[in-house]
């Protein structure tokens, strides 16, 4: 006689109490599809928010490629934003990049929060994942990160060469334009960066590791995730301070 378990495939009912298997699986099934899973302790203050992978643009890639949706991020923002229980944001990139509006469109969201944001490269940052990440408040990079830092490519058929040259000479000023505006890098240095020949094998521009970042004025400091958590903390900490006239509650 079968049981009314999800181990043995029928779903739970509503008033039946959840089985030590029963809530194994689900914490499974969370990780499977969306790669993270309910923290067992209380409620926390502050929203993680991980880009990994490949920014997903318009187009779906394989399946065997590892992606962030634009498309499910910022509805997370904008829950993030109205949440009052929500008091910062932390942004964790581990990104090769990918499309540049979609990148782009999270950077600006971002950048446009009314909370304390925080942005931690571990890995990599690379090609628009470096809007995104002097997109927050404050950005932290690990010592063994790199960022990639190149001209926009366009992938396809290209009809008219004039017109598409102009496009991207347009877009690419924008990425500069953001890049610069929300971190400490002079624009010179991050053109001098962005088209440097000899350094990349098959592309123009550079690979800029976490300490170089720093010195450079891309990202504010060097650091890991205890940093992340206490600066942002210290952030939030004075966002409450100025709302209440500087007195603490």
């Amino acid at each position: 006689m079968l049981s009314n378990n999800k181990q043995e495939g029928q779903p739970l009912q509503p008033n039946q109490p959840l089985t030590e298997d029963a809530a194994k699986n689900g914490t499974i099934e969370a990780i499977q599809q969306l790669g993270q899973t309910a923290a067992p302790s209380g409620e926390t203050n502050i929203f993680c928010m991980t880009i990994i992978g490949q920014v997903e643009g318009h187009l779906v890639l394989p399946p065997q490629n590892k992606t962030t949706k634009y498309e499910h991020l910022i509805p997370q923002l904008v829950a993030a934003e109205q949440n009052p229980k929500i008091e910062g944001v932390l942004v964790i990139l581990n990104t090769v990049g990918g499309d540049v509006e979609a990148g782009l469109a999270i950077a600006e969201m971002i950048s446009t929060l009314s909370k304390p944001t925080v942005a931690l490269v571990l890995g990599g940052g690379h090609s628009i994942g470096v809007p995104i990440a002097v997109s927050a408040d404050l950005s932290i990079i690990a010592e063994t990160a790199t960022m990639t830092i190149h001209p926009i490519r366009l992938n396809g058929l290209v009809i008219g060469v004039p017109q598409t040259f102009e496009y991207l000479d347009k877009m690419q000023e924008r990425i500069i334009h953001f890049v610069t505006r929300n971190s400490r890098i002079a624009e010179e240095k991050f053109k001098e960066l962005m088209f440097k020949t000899g350094e990349l094998t098959r592309d123009i521009g550079t690979t800029v590791v976490g300490t170089d970042a720093v010195r450079y004025g891309l990202i504010d400091m060097l650091g890991g995730l205890g940093d992340a958590i206490r600066e942002l903390n210290r952030l939030i900490e004075e966002r409450r301070k100025t709302q209440t006239g500087g007195m603490v509650q």
